[in-house]
């Protein structure tokens, strides 16, 4: 459009006609070429618009008409300021079309982003849960079977013991109820307000002695092994270390004899914690595979140590039985920053 416009333009002049409509297209062509072409473009349009406008009033400079407007230098100046502020004023204009378009995409990638972080915090607060009910669940159905298997027995034999047996795992259902009903109340909504019964804190090293305890009322004698202080170790290094201790012991119950024996130890140093829980076997089963195949209890324990740089292996041991490893670091290591990656 605006070669057409010079091309019409420099013909009126050819032709010795002298007409203002070309000038004021000419600066809306500008002022377009200016928001919406290139810049090398625009640089052709202008150095290409003002010699032209200003060989053609000087070429006119002698016309009636135009020498009672103003002199032709005056016009022709006045023109040339014209085209290069209307220049000025497209590109400013497309300067504002750009800050605006980026304002635009910079609030829909942050919406993106927030939307990614929520999907994200639900998608790990539902592996949190998940684990929860796993540990909680497992260990204490485990128990509840190995306990009933014992009752059975002892039904005729011995039937004062038996009772006992069956109360205990009454306590352990009822235990894993509440443990189960405090854990759902996170996944309803206003559950702090909703809920009557107060939440328990989170277990820790300190009532390991009640998960052993429990453990040997189903049958397997259980030797426990403490090392260091572990009593000033934070509350999530006591709660991981709990859990990978319950899921470890729930796995003995599930694939090993009752009458095996478990060595239970936990040591704690200036910089790491380390776990160890080794049964004696044997098998309660004969087994085509491994124990801690890739299931979610070995998953679990992977993803608690991974929370502390740590790291859990898991496999059979010389006793004939099994034996779960973890070792969990005090502090996060540190890295040399890099060239490529400062810190």
């Amino acid at each position: 459009m605006f070669a057409v416009v010079t091309g019409f333009s420099v013909a009126e002049a050819a032709s010795g006609v002298l007409t203002h409509a070309h000038f004021l297209a000419q600066l809306i062509m500008l002022y377009n070429l200016a928001r919406f072409a290139t810049p090398l473009a625009l640089t052709g349009a202008v150095s290409v618009a003002v010699p032209q406008t200003v060989i053609t009033i000087l070429a006119f400079s002698s016309d009636v008409q135009l020498k009672r407007i103003t002199t032709a230098v005056s016009l022709a100046v006045m023109l040339m300021l014209c085209m290069i502020a209307m220049a000025g004023l497209g590109l400013g204009g497309r300067v504002a079309r750009l800050y605006i378009t980026a304002l635009h995409d910079r609030a829909v990638r942050l919406e993106v982003e927030r939307d990614q972080r929520a999907r994200l915090a639900e998608a790990a607060e539902r592996a949190r849960i998940s684990r929860e009910m796993h540990d909680i669940l497992g260990h204490t159905l485990s128990v509840m079977v190995g306990l009933a298997d014992g009752a059975a027995g002892l039904a005729e034999a011995s039937p004062k013991r038996g009772a006992e047996t069956l109360q205990i795992i009454a306590d352990s259902g009822r235990g894993a109820l509440a443990d189960l009903r405090r854990l759902l109340g996170t996944l309803r909504e206003n559950a702090t307000a909703s809920c009557d019964s107060p939440l328990a804190p989170q277990p820790g090293l300190t009532d390991l002695d009640a998960l052993l305890e429990r453990v040997r009322a189903a049958g397997p004698t259980v030797t426990p092994h403490t090392e260091g202080d572990l009593t000033d170790l934070p509350a999530g290094l006591q709660l991981t270390v709990y859990r990978i201790v319950q899921e470890a012991l729930t796995n003995t119950l599930k694939h090993s004899s009752l009458a095996t024996t478990i060595d239970v130890a936990v040591t704690a140093t200036s910089h790491a914690v380390r776990v160890a829980v080794e049964d004696s076997g044997p098998s309660r089963t004969p087994r085509t595979r491994p124990r801690n195949d890739g299931g979610q209890g070995l998953l679990g324990m992977r993803e608690r140590a991974s929370l502390y740089q740590g790291t859990v292996t898991a496999g059979p041991n010389s006793r004939g039985g099994w034996s779960v490893r973890a070792e969990l670091h005090l502090t996060p290591p540190t890295h040399t920053p890099t060239e490529k990656h400062p810190a």
